[in-house]
């Protein structure tokens, strides 16, 4: 098994870390990838961002500035007329799809910005607070475009926001299921805590909602139940204080009992069609996602793998049931028709995907049906005793068939386990597996400490 510390990195450099991710190559030394002057270690008084003299760099697309020329321009503190119509808050995850040379769409995550930062106050006031706090929420979709080696927003039909109120759809087991659905009968709107991000095989964007519970509150009384507990709901929530205007986001509301479950997924938008509402796949289960990492299967299949970003949480991967390519010409969604699993990872480097499926007798006899199972993942997964890790948050592809997952930290660890050998944990460490056939084994490894 390997363990390599971070001092041994940094210490030795590339080729040390080269070396470690292709173990069967002969030994050679690493070409130099690139010639820069290197930075002095940073203390936080200098200049910011510290860069070499080679490279330079470009503030553009902040909070509050127009979606596109001609949109309102910054005004502090926003409206809620003017927010929908600018930059949200809080930049995460981002990706970039090309329309031609120097051109494209970039789409960004907002995941969160307190009331004092959007209104200049902890506690809305009006629902007109509440609107403007929601609206700098979701994120932004912006054509960009370089000249002359600048970069800057353009004109564009693509262009949108995409917030607390905008129009959403659910789709996969979930869709239409009577736990997401409201006495009010009002309808679905909205994402929050945007945070990680992907893509997919097919050219769309993946937006995954992490925190969400905390938007919500109660202005009444009001009692968790223990699904809602194991999500973090809680009376105050993160003092937002949008429960004080808006119905949805009232805990003690009955008309809008289910209004928490329609938060705590990944959501799937076409940024090519911007008429389009973006979908919910609850087929990928419903957590904290930090992000969304879609990759091709030997045989074709799609997996996404998905951390659940807080502490003693999971790693999940899904598994189309057919090669995506067929899926797509076929007009269904690789996204909605497949299994989600969870991670244990055992000793001596041996790891098993366990299958969150209502055909489980132990699942059974604790869920109603498979949409119940997908909405209380966190549960299901505890249940099947998948192995509780420190904060999984990013997880890429690497070489030689390799994926990479960040663990970030855990201060709150008393006893390890065997991917999670620190306790307590306050600086993380990075796991790696081999998963390429989508099978139900794993090979796995501590990668960096």
């Amino acid at each position: 098994m390997v363990n390599i510390k971070r001092r041994t990195v940094l210490g030795g450099g590339l080729a040390t870390t080269l070396g470690m991710l292709m173990p069967h190559a002969v030994a050679k030394p690493a070409p130099r990838l690139s010639n820069f002057t290197a930075v002095a270690h940073a203390d936080g008084k200098g200049k910011m961002p510290a860069l070499a003299s080679e490279y330079e760099y470009q503030v553009m697309l902040p909070w509050g500035d127009p979606l596109q020329p001609g949109g309102p321009a910054f005004t502090y503190p926003p409206n809620a007329d003017h927010q929908p119509q600018q930059i949200g808050i809080g930049h995460d995850g981002m990706a970039f799809f090309p329309l031609g040379e120097h051109r494209g769409l970039l789409a960004i995550n907002h995941e969160y910005g307190r009331n004092s930062h959007v209104l200049g106050f902890n506690t809305p006031r009006t629902h007109a607070d509440v609107l403007t706090s929601q609206a700098a929420h979701g994120l932004s979709v912006v054509e960009i475009a370089e000249r002359d080696g600048v970069w800057s927003n353009q004109k564009s039909d693509y262009a949108r926001r995409i917030h607390v109120n905008s129009a959403v759809e659910f789709s996969g087991p979930v869709a239409n299921h009577r736990l997401l659905k409201n006495p009010a009968n009002n309808p679905y709107l909205g994402t929050i805590s945007n945070c990680a991000n992907g893509t997919t095989p097919w050219g769309t964007y993946l937006t995954c909602e992490e925190n969400f519970n905390l938007y919500f509150g109660s202005a009444g009384s009001f009692t968790a139940t223990p699904n809602q507990k194991r999500y973090g709901f809680t009376t105050y929530g993160g003092g937002y204080g949008w429960h004080l205007f808006d119905p949805r986001f009232d805990l003690s509301d009955k008309d809008y009992v289910n209004e928490g479950n329609r938060f705590g997924w990944v959501m799937e938008i076409d940024l090519m069609n911007p008429k389009a509402k973006p979908i919910k796949r609850t087929a990928l289960g419903r957590f904290k996602h930090e992000g969304a990492t879609a990759v091709e299967a030997d045989d074709g299949r799609l997996l996404v793998y998905m951390g659940d970003d807080s502490r003693f949480e999971f790693i999940y991967r899904y598994v189309s049931d057919r090669p995506w390519r067929t899926m797509v010409q076929e007009g269904i969604s690789p996204l909605d028709e497949g299994q989600l699993y969870v991670a244990r990872f055992n000793d001596h480097g041996l790891g098993e995907w366990l299958l969150l499926d209502i055909s489980n007798k132990t699942l059974s006899n604790e869920f109603i049906d498979q949409a119940d199972v997908l909405l209380n993942a966190r549960v299901a997964a505890t249940l099947l005793g998948a192995t509780p890790m420190d904060r999984p948050e990013w997880i890429t592809k690497g070489l030689a068939g390799y994926m990479y997952c960040s663990l970030t930290n855990n201060d709150d660890r008393e006893q390890p386990n065997a991917a999670n050998q620190q306790a307590p944990n306050p600086h993380g460490h990075i796991i790696r597996f081999r998963d390429h056939l989508a099978g139900q084994h794993f090979l796995w490894e501590t990668f960096l400490r």
